[in-house]
């Protein structure tokens, strides 16, 4: 598949009413793992699934739910108005698990994402304390990420994160890959070959983010303009962010691959620029 700027970027379908809002699927992307669906009930709506041969995760972006499963529930979980006034709720489900999200507010939205799976896995529940805060970067190229499913979590492919970048400020930055499997002597992963969605919300609903995907020699070079609720997907290749002035971007990261890890490479045209950092934008922590 040749990747271009018209099938990276996936344009949300949101309309304002409830069901799927946003998705893509491994046969859309062209790619082999990751698979993602945003979903918006109300009050008393049901939905109904099975993870099959995948694991997956719902990551909920705003309002409160229970969540039903074969293999336990989860409660009255989800505190959070939206994704810029608290950190994140989230429930992991291995394969072979029959699941139910029940809303219990109106407007409740959540993010679905899956992979296939050869492993089993516990079911657990992240919650805001158990999500670690990391300010990274330095001067207008810092942001937060918030960890859900980080490297070292207990289950198979899935590394999830969400990433807040201040109006004006770059991420992913400087840009960095993971596209190639790599490990050193001992064994230990120095670039693991991800794919990476990146899904968007922007804290205005007319803010927008620029987000670049190349590769070293160029067979793909793309520069996508991203608004509320757009996908970007980054198959391979560098892919560094910047937050239109004044708006602060919100992303969910959902990358699965070679290894559970989160191991890249800087664009060594750009590494210098670590160098000059001075210190943390003072807007940081954006979400506590």
């Amino acid at each position: 598949m040749k990747y271009t700027a018209e099938n990276m970027l996936i344009h949300s379908k949101d309309n304002g009413k409830t069901g799927v809002f946003a998705e893509v699927s491994t046969a859309q992307a062209g790619w082999d793992w990751l698979n993602m669906a945003a979903r918006r009930m109300n009050a008393g709506e049901k939905w109904n699934g099975t993870t099959g041969d995948n694991e997956y995760v719902h990551v909920i972006f705003g309002g409160k739910c229970h969540i039903r499963s074969s293999v336990g529930d989860f409660l009255n979980i989800g505190e959070r108005e939206n994704v810029f006034t608290g950190k994140p709720y989230a429930v992991y489900l291995s394969r072979n698990t029959d699941f139910e999200i029940e809303a219990l507010t109106d407007g409740f939205e959540v993010a679905s994402c899956w992979v296939k799976t050869e492993e089993d896995h516990p079911a657990q529940l992240v919650t805001p304390e158990s999500s670690k805060v990391e300010l990274r970067g330095g001067n207008n190229a810092s942001r937060q990420i918030n960890s859900i499913l980080p490297p070292g979590f207990d289950c198979q492919r899935l590394v999830v994160v969400e990433v807040y970048t201040p109006g004006g400020n770059w991420s992913s930055y400087p840009p960095h890959k993971h596209d190639i499997h790599r490990e050193d002597d001992q064994g230990n992963v120095i670039e693991a070959d991800l794919e990476e969605i990146y899904f968007y919300k922007l804290d205005r609903p007319e803010g927008y983010a620029y987000q670049r995907v190349y590769t070293d020699d160029r067979h793909i070079d793309a520069v996508m303009m991203a608004q509320n609720h757009d996908m970007v997907l980054v198959p391979e290749g560098y892919h560094p962010v910047v937050s239109a002035h004044g708006y602060t971007t919100y992303y969910l990261n959902l990358l699965a691959g070679s290894a559970q890890s989160l191991a890249n490479a800087d664009d060594p045209a750009y590494a210098w620029v670590k160098e000059t950092w001075t210190g943390i934008d003072p807007r940081l922590p954006i979400v506590k």
